[in-house]
């Protein structure tokens, strides 16, 4: 703690905030890593967790010219759903890390990791509620996700502009975001309308007849 101390210190000191938001992004993930840690978890729900992370990631890599357009989020959804909030965080974590591996590792990837670690995360903790149970409410959770994703991503854009940040150019970014957040947001429910019950059926079955990942 101290170290991260030192690190916001001089961050916000000298005006960092690449590096203030690098710091907190740890911070706010670290948690959920740790949770995660103290479990315990057997060898063929880590194979589980690293083929549904892997699955998750290469699934980006052919719908890379579709800029937002992927299904990788709609995996970890409904991983997510069959098997909680924390094995979904660590499923879009490490979808995001080992994808940009083949796209390109670079200063948004944490942030990508923190953002499909929280539709993973989130889709686990509401599994049980009446509207996650719901086609609709289903359908609306990535239509909502596709654009929460985004405007956290726009933060990484704007904070590397810290000369130049105005209002209006904070409106510029996320009006100029907007197509890419809607297609993500309607490939999200494409996927989820199309796939998710299949997938989810499969998931489910896995998880009863093995017992995996059962309790959080």
């Amino acid at each position: 703690m101290f170290i991260v101390g030192l690190a916001v210190s001089a961050a916000v000191t000298d005006e960092h905030y690449l590096l203030l938001s690098f710091v907190l992004i740890a911070v706010a993930m670290l948690p959920l890593f740790a949770r995660f840690e103290r479990r315990r978890v057997e060898a063929r729900e880590l194979v589980l967790l690293a083929v549904l992370s892997a699955i998750a990631a290469i699934g980006r890599v052919p719908f890379a010219p579709l800029p937002s357009v992927q299904p990788t989020s709609f995996v970890i959804i409904i991983s997510a759903l069959a098997f909680g909030g924390e094995a979904g965080f660590m499923i879009g974590a490490i979808a995001a890390l080992v994808s940009n591996v083949f796209l390109g590792q670079g200063p948004w990837t944490p942030w990508q990791m923190f953002c499909w670690g929280m539709i993973g995360a989130t889709a686990g903790w509401l599994r049980n509620t009446r509207g996650m149970k719901s086609r609709v409410g289903l359908l609306l959770f990535g239509f909502a996700w596709g654009f929460l994703f985004g405007w956290i991503m726009n933060v990484w854009y704007l904070i590397n502009l810290p000369d130049a940040l105005s209002w209006s150019l904070v409106a510029v970014a996320y009006v100029q975001s907007f197509y890419f957040d809607l297609a993500h947001a309607l490939s999200n429910v494409f996927f989820l309308a199309v796939l998710g019950g299949s997938w989810g059926k499969v998931l489910q079955r896995f998880r009863k007849k093995y017992g995996l990942l059962g309790a959080e």
